[in-house]
């Protein structure tokens, strides 16, 4: 099959990945040709400022039928107001708008909050409310707990405050609530949406069982659930492949895996003892350090070479070539990781690629 090359354009300050054909490669067969035009099909060029003038980025994809059209990965914001504080944020999302990201995912509890109001500072000092679109979630935040009516009704309206905000272009359910039935937490949201302060609902965290039952509401008039985010990486599969995957097949739901790097040991920083930080994301990350974790890495390492891009992005482009995956979310500490994250789109693994990173996370 043939080999593209994966490389930044000269033209974008932030070094956008783009799929380039290898001009020393020989001439391709007809399957070739069609490989080629698809890989072109990925990227598109867009404006940028005046200095680095246009840019070549991943192109845009539709989120499921929410109406948000975006690069096919979110910036995850969990971060922003507990490890990272409001310049490195900016920076961060700077580099995100600056290499052509538009989908920003957040939530209530994010921080107590404080995620949500970075971001809406970050939207009004760079004008980009028209640019962005911000998905975020409710449920579990230490004022407004629950799904409730009334516990949604004030987790809505504290989210487009601290946003700055008319309409939140999604909204994602935190968690089950088993002591609400679902078709008032749902009533509540098509309310809202009526009203035109939430563009779209979907499910974090949900049960089969419990999808299946918003299906059967939406059936009756009740919103539908466009998206479901959950964990889903390399080096935890288990838990969605199975009944949640086929679930979200059947359902047409877009599945937006969070901890799309596994809390950053996808990223390959860490690959012994020493190399763990003494605090809660370093504990997280430790845990896949083994056997296991070893032949993952190594594996993401000879695919990450072939391709000329970092583990990172092979990670988020293997969870990309999964049929139900929308777009990956995946956090950034500094600026220049953002761009191995939003190089994941243009890079397309082959079926022996895929089968290998399938059996050594296995």
């Amino acid at each position: 099959m043939a080999r593209h090359v994966y490389r930044g354009d000269a033209v974008s300050a932030a070094g956008a990945a783009v799929t380039e054909l290898d001009a020393d490669a020989p001439e391709r067969d007809d399957a070739g040709r069609v490989e080629a035009e698809a890989s072109r099909l990925r990227v598109e060029t867009v404006a940028s400022n005046p200095l680095s003038g246009p840019i070549t980025v991943p192109a845009r994809v539709a989120i499921g039928d929410t109406g948000i059209t975006a690069q096919p990965f979110a910036l995850g914001t969990s971060t922003f107001g507990w490890t990272l504080g409001a310049d490195d944020a900016f920076a961060v999302l700077d580099r995100f708008a600056g290499t052509g990201g538009s989908l920003v995912d957040t939530a209530d509890s994010y921080a107590a909050g404080r995620s949500e109001s970075i971001i809406g500072m970050w939207l009004a000092s760079r004008r980009t409310h028209g640019r962005m679109s911000v998905m975020t979630k409710v449920g579990r935040h230490p004022d407004h707990p629950g799904l409730a009516p009334k516990q949604i009704n004030a987790s809505v309206e504290a989210s487009l405050s601290r946003l700055g905000v008319e309409r939140l272009d999604l909204v994602h359910f935190h968690g089950e609530d088993s002591e609400v039935p679902l078709e008032e937490s749902l009533g509540a949201i098509d309310a809202l949406i009526a009203a035109g302060k939430v563009g779209a609902i979907g499910a974090s965290d949900f049960g089969t069982d419990r999808l299946i039952e918003a299906r059967v509401l939406a059936a009756n008039g009740l919103p539908r659930f466009q998206t479901f985010t959950t964990r889903y990486n390399l080096m935890e599969r288990k838990p969605f492949e199975g009944a949640p995957e086929l679930v979200a097949h059947a359902q047409g739901l877009a599945v937006l895996p969070y901890f799309a790097l596994a809390n950053g040991f996808l990223g390959g920083q860490v690959r012994r003892r020493a190399d763990v930080r003494h605090d809660a994301r370093g504990a997280r990350q430790a845990k896949h350090l083994g056997r296991r974790g070893h032949r993952v890495l190594a594996a993401v390492d000879e695919v990450a070479f072939a391709h000329g891009v970092q583990p990172a992005t092979v990670a988020l482009a293997w969870l990309l070539a999964k049929p139900t995956i929308a777009a990956p979310v995946a956090s950034a500490t500094r600026p220049e990781q953002v761009d191995a994250l939003l190089a994941a789109a243009a890079v397309e693994l082959t079926r022996s690629e895929l089968v290998e990173l399938d059996r050594a996370s296995a």
